[in-house]
């Protein structure tokens, strides 16, 4: 661990602590001592950087510091159309805490070039590496500390809780969920940012020193890389994402599904020129009782649910015109439904093919048993994905090798292959009945 100043606390008297997280585990059911709230960093709340030459001076600290340094990343999940970062925390020992303002400013680059070297600490990562990229900061190296927990066997991974279990602090959360577009920020949303990297590191150090204990310091490594590979990939685009509005299973037809689409994009283009999330510009429950109604006048469409609202009733010719234009669309233009990649839905496989249902069930149970036996959820011990697709459409000739070349391709760690190939292959096949 760092040797850095200690922690501020609430409680008084000071308890017979030194300061630093301790070393041993506090288990929650053994009545040892409740864990201490964690209020305040150790050097105060940090003011955001907000100009070039105040980042200038916060690339130098940084790249003076030394070992690893946490990051973290603020969105407006819920409230924004995109996923852009609306405050970026870091934490580095010889450097203290920095909260950074990226919105004044053009990029991160330079202070990217200042952490190239070093290994990056984040928690679930996979959050936060898509919001970094766009400002131009890519983890050459990274330990997720959310992952290694999974990879440990913590049944919670949360950070708050982590940092409760493993370092006897308790953090709070009430922010998490906040407009961080919001300016200028408030004091206490600042301070719970910058406790988010406070301890971060020493974090890191436990859960590393666990993951040695359990011989899965090297499976770690190789999914911290594969994440390091992908921080910078761009989001895959889904198909038809009008199709994922929720309730839309109850709209019965081609017809009224081309009035789900039509409002889903009208509804879309004006969150994306708003920069609002589209849930606050019209509801899903609104999109799909219009499209279950179709309305064709104002007075018609704004007695439905989720149109009463003075800003969704100004846009009542934007809804209106999107229902007129479905409606006017011919046959051949009506949403038809796509084919499905892969595997279908594992419940409809015993009606399909209950061969391959039955092999579905042999796979999985091979997946739960070797997972209980690591001490790690199924989940990161292989893609379900991968175990269907297997499943359904195993390799023509069925061996150890071949099922890890097909787990493999499709992007199965090697980690990953050892521990199941062999087995795998073992239960593809139908049991002999002799």
């Amino acid at each position: 661990m760092t040797d850095e100043a200690p922690l501020r606390r609430r409680d008084t008297p000071e308890p017979e602590r030194d300061g630093r997280p301790h070393a041993d585990s506090p288990d929650p059911t053994s009545g040892g001592p409740e864990p201490v709230p964690l209020t305040a960093p150790r050097e105060g709340t940090p003011r955001p950087v907000e100009t070039d030459d105040e980042l200038a001076e916060v690339v130098a600290r940084m790249a003076a510091g030394s070992g690893p340094v946490a990051v973290d990343a603020e969105r407006a999940s819920g409230y924004r159309y995109t996923q852009r970062a609306y405050l970026v925390q870091l934490r580095r020992a010889g450097a203290g805490t920095v909260l950074i303002d990226p919105m004044p400013l053009d990029d991160l680059r330079t202070l990217d070039a200042a952490l190239a070297e070093s290994e990056w600490v984040l928690h679930a990562a996979s959050q936060d590496l898509a919001c970094l990229a766009e400002l131009g900061m890519k983890p050459r190296r990274l330990f997720d500390t959310e992952l290694a927990a999974r990879l440990a066997g913590f049944e919670r991974v949360g950070l708050a809780a982590l940092t409760e279990q493993l370092l006897g602090y308790s953090l709070e959360k009430h922010h998490s969920a906040a407009d961080w577009s919001t300016r200028p920020l408030p004091e206490s949303w600042l301070t719970y940012a910058a406790l988010d990297v406070e301890l971060l590191t020493d974090l890191r150090d436990h859960l590393a020193a666990e993951l040695d204990r359990q011989g899965k310091t090297a499976w770690a490594a190789e999914e911290f890389a594969a994440l390091v590979a992908s921080a910078d990939r761009p989001p895959r685009v889904r198909p038809d994402p009008w199709r994922r509005t929720s309730g839309i299973h109850r709209v019965r037809g081609a017809r009224a599904q081309s009035r789900v689409r039509a409002l889903w994009y009208a509804r879309d283009g004006v969150a994306a020129r708003r920069d609002s999330a589209p849930g606050r510009v019209l509801p899903d429950s609104a999109i799909v009782a219009a499209a279950e109604a179709d309305p064709k006048d104002e007075r018609t469409l704004l007695a439905i649910a989720g149109f009463g609202g003075r800003s969704v009733r100004r846009l009542a010719r934007v809804w209106l015109d999107a229902l007129d234009e479905a409606r006017a669309l011919p046959d051949d233009a009506l949403p038809v439904n796509q084919p499905v990649e892969g595997p279908p839905p594992p419940h409809r496989w015993a009606e399909r093919d209950p061969v391959a249902a039955a092999r579905l069930a042999r796979c999985r149970a091979v997946v739960v048993a070797t997972a209980e036996g690591h001490n790690l959820p199924p989940e990161n011990l292989i893609s379900p994905d991968f175990v269907r697709r297997l499943a359904w459409s195993p390799p023509d000739e069925v061996n150890a090798q071949t099922v890890g070349d097909t787990l493999r391709g499709f992007g199965a760690r090697s980690w990953q292959v050892t521990l199941l190939a062999d087995q795998l292959a073992a239960v593809l096949p139908e049991p002999s009945t002799t």
